[in-house]
């Protein structure tokens, strides 16, 4: 396990009513040499997805030849999970290494609480994306943004190519007050050096409020473009998309890469490699499907659904796919859409897992036939113990855990 005080120390140390400070991570940058010397950078952000298009865009550039780093978050097992080179984890003493170096710079810094703001772990891990691109000489970076992106250390970096998800009600009262205003405050990752973005198909209001704010954020040099799955010809194919509703991600991420081809001068995708590449994609925790350890013929999905609509998809595909469920393990904090699970799982066997993580909340009152477990206490055989199909659903905290209890291979994820 690497030494992760580097990433951590302010955000765990951060006085109460302390707010993370982009101006400190500016500095911050400017003392690791961020600013200017820097390879390329996709930056990708949206209310979900977010991961399954980084992911799917590193592996498309990668399948041009280009050396490409990519930084996801959260981790599923391991945080050198945080930094990969063409789809694979950095070792523990390179993240190690990486962190030792962003350590030494920030204790140049002022005091945080003098300064008046924290470093925020998920900055934290893009610089040492990037510090990792220098040192190996990547040819581009994929960088995941947090739940932001005017407010996201992303927008001190400057993506080139901007690649933006679907966009709804998500974070409403933090982000803003309304879905377009979310969009807004995505859309403003983009700056000066943005040449392109490109986005999923949205609402009318949500479309126009993307428009506006990347006016605004360019000054006019760039309109969006847009990747529809649904126009024919497509890229990738159905048959090499991810599934259920990751698949809009998939040919977003894949749109996205072609644009930085575009950037760079280089020619188009060649389509054979892109989908030889795009075979070996693995998603952990998007409809994966995964035997239970120790128990012969049980198995689990894992899938980060958190709304309505992402759980009725994932149970159509597990009866799909089993022609029914046993049971259902459910992960959702208060703030996510934990009525729209409850109708949808209706009359099924479900068990509600609580996460340790002091900042979730879990006061929702399940209905009175689910049972309750803490996170902590599931293992393989506790899993087998509610069917041989199970169906575990919710946030990338839970799903990683599962990912743990399971023992899924997380470190490579294409290749």
């Amino acid at each position: 396990m690497p030494d992760l005080d580097p990433f951590f120390a302010e955000w765990s140390g951060r006085a109460p009513g302390a707010v993370r400070s982009l101006e400190r991570a500016r500095t911050l940058m400017r003392s690791l040499g961020l600013e200017d010397d820097r390879p390329p950078v996709l930056g990708v952000v949206g209310s979900k997805g977010k991961g399954t298009t980084a992911t799917s865009a590193a592996a498309a550039l990668s399948s041009a030849g280009l050396r490409t780093v990519l930084a996801t978050g959260p981790s599923f097992r391991s945080y050198r999970e945080r930094v990969r080179v063409d789809g694979a984890s950095v070792s523990d003493a390179v993240l190690e290494g990486l962190g030792a170096r962003i350590e030494r710079a920030r204790r140049a810094l002022p005091d945080p609480v003098e300064a008046g703001g924290y470093l925020a772990p998920s900055g934290l891990f893009l610089m040492a994306a990037l510090l990792h691109a220098r040192d190996t000489g990547a040819d581009v970076c994929v960088l995941e943004a947090g739940m932001g992106g005017h407010r996201d250390e992303l927008r001190l970096i400057g993506p080139e190519v901007v690649a933006l998800g679907a966009v709804f009600a998500e974070h409403l009262g933090v982000l803003g007050d309304t879905v377009p205003e979310i969009a807004r405050e995505k859309v403003r990752v983009a700056g000066g050096r943005t040449r392109a973005l490109v986005r999923l198909p949205q609402t009318p209001e949500v479309a126009a409020a993307v428009d506006a704010a990347l006016e605004e954020a360019t000054g006019g040099r760039v309109r969006a473009r847009v990747a529809d799955p649904r126009t024919p010809g497509a890229e990738p194919p159905p048959e090499l998309r991810p599934p259920g509703l990751s698949a809009a991600s998939g040919v977003l991420g894949t749109a996205a890469a072609a644009l930085v081809l575009e950037h760079l001068g280089r020619g188009p995708l060649d389509p054979v490699r892109l989908h030889a590449v795009l075979r070996t994609l693995r998603l952990p925790a998007r409809l994966s499907r995964h035997p239970v350890p120790g128990a012969a013929g049980a198995e689990a999905i894992l899938d980060s659904a958190i709304d309505r609509v992402g759980v009725a998809a994932a149970l159509e595909h597990a009866r799909a796919v089993w022609g029914g469920v046993d049971h259902v393990l459910l992960c959702l904090p208060d703030h996510k859409d934990v009525p729209g699970a409850v109708e949808v799982l209706g009359d099924l066997p479900v068990t509600t897992v609580r996460l340790p993580e002091a900042h979730l909340r879990f006061e929702y009152a399940p209905p009175a036939h689910w049972g309750r477990v803490d996170a902590g206490d599931l293992t393989p055989s506790r899993v087998a113990a509610l069917g041989r199909r199970v169906l575990a659903l919710g946030t990338v905290y839970f799903t990683g855990r599962m990912a743990g209890v399971l023992d899924v291979p997380t470190d490579r994820l294409f290749g």
